[in-house]
């Protein structure tokens, strides 16, 4: 007896629960769905870049090899894989897009600098790419591809502009 009294509870709450979930779907009413993180194409170059950590920097470093980078072949190459074609210099890719300032940059924006041996103080010689948190990745000299810190010490005082391609 008990037995039937807990399997007709059980057909009767089934039946309760599909008739509802029927109605729902019925009229439309919003479900709950699962969550699903969008990442921007920005935060995919950088995640894509990131990958690359530690390659060896080489100045005129050809563009279709992943051994080693120069500054703007590595951005040609990560920019390219997401359907941005970038031509070869930090001083052509610095024409690209549109100005952003310093103030508003968002993740997968382009920034450029005037450093190293060929730097004037106001030329552009370097490229790198905005990864969010103040951080910057970018390649160059001994460590490779690396994140550096946009907001201090050389990256801060060489930083000259910023373009956003995507």
């Amino acid at each position: 007896m008990k037995t039937n009294f807990f399997i007709q509870k059980a057909v009767t709450v089934g039946l309760c629960a599909t008739l509802g979930f029927g109605a729902v779907l019925m009229t439309n009413a919003p479900v709950a769905q699962a969550a699903t993180a969008s990442v921007s194409t920005g935060q995919q170059i950088v995640n894509y870049g990131k990958k690359f950590t530690g390659t060896p920097y080489k100045f005129g470093a050809s563009t279709t090899t992943t051994r080693y980078f120069d500054c703007s072949s590595f951005m040609k190459y990560i920019f390219k894989k997401y359907g941005v074609d970038l031509p070869r210099t930090s001083v052509q890719q610095s024409k690209e897009g549109k100005f952003v300032s310093k103030a508003n940059l968002r993740v997968g924006d382009m920034v450029f600098f005037s450093s190293g041996s060929r730097s004037t103080g106001s030329n552009i010689t370097h490229v790198g790419v905005y990864a969010g948190n103040g951080k910057i990745l970018h390649t160059y000299g001994s460590p490779g591809v690396t994140l550096s810190d946009l907001n201090s010490g050389t990256w801060k005082r060489t930083y000259i502009t910023a373009r956003r391609v995507l």
